[in-house]
């Protein structure tokens, strides 16, 4: 019987990464990767023509996403171990960039450069896929345990993005399926 990492990350995952816009060889950062539970699926949808950075500042999970990464025999991605909101990429080179579950760590002083940072390395017709996990209305925790999910959003617009549209959705979040939002958000006025 397998566990809800190893279907996401057979199938669920390139389903769910699809439906919020990833195509064949965009290039994606997964910045707060972890272990890699959007990373492998990420690789899988991009495919050859397109790249994966994971970007996180622990190492032990990085070493499981490399491993892991081997076993899947993907070589579109590219681990960055880095520990801070500075992303050490060049301006405009990513499609898309995922903030999972990882915004919750940081103050918003923390969050406002990293946003920057976002906006800086997104081509301009770009977008940022955010899954604000532990807000005021879900299991609030650390930065967010007094942040609302529209607060959220409102924070990001503020940084010049606009927003797409939110996702109510079915996705990883550790080891197990939840239902959640994620909300898109692109640089350019097109969306």
């Amino acid at each position: 019987m397998k566990t809800d990492v190893e279907r996401w990350i057979k199938n669920d995952g390139e389903e769910f990464l699809r439906r919020i816009g990833i195509k064949e060889g965009y290039v994606v950062l997964d910045f707060g990767c972890n272990e890699g539970h959007y990373t492998i699926p990420a690789a899988k949808v991009v495919g050859n023509k397109g790249m994966v950075y994971a970007i996180d500042i622990d190492k032990g999970p990085l070493d499981r996403l490399k491993r892991m990464a081997e076993k899947e025999g993907l070589e579109n991605i590219l681990i960055i171990q880095n520990s801070g909101e500075n992303i050490p990429l060049k301006n405009e080179s990513v499609d898309v960039v995922l903030l999972y579950d990882v915004l919750h760590y940081m103050n918003k002083s923390k969050r406002k450069r990293l946003f920057n940072e976002v906006y800086r390395i997104l081509r301009q017709d770009g977008f940022l896929s955010v899954y604000p996990r532990h807000t005021l209305e879900n299991h609030p925790l650390w930065e967010f345990a007094d942040v609302t999910l529209e607060e959220v959003r409102k924070e990001i617009e503020d940084a010049n993005f606009n927003f797409i549209r939110s996702f109510l959705t079915i996705l990883i979040h550790d080891e197990n399926y939840t239902k959640d939002h994620v909300l898109n958000f692109g640089k350019s006025k097109k969306w």
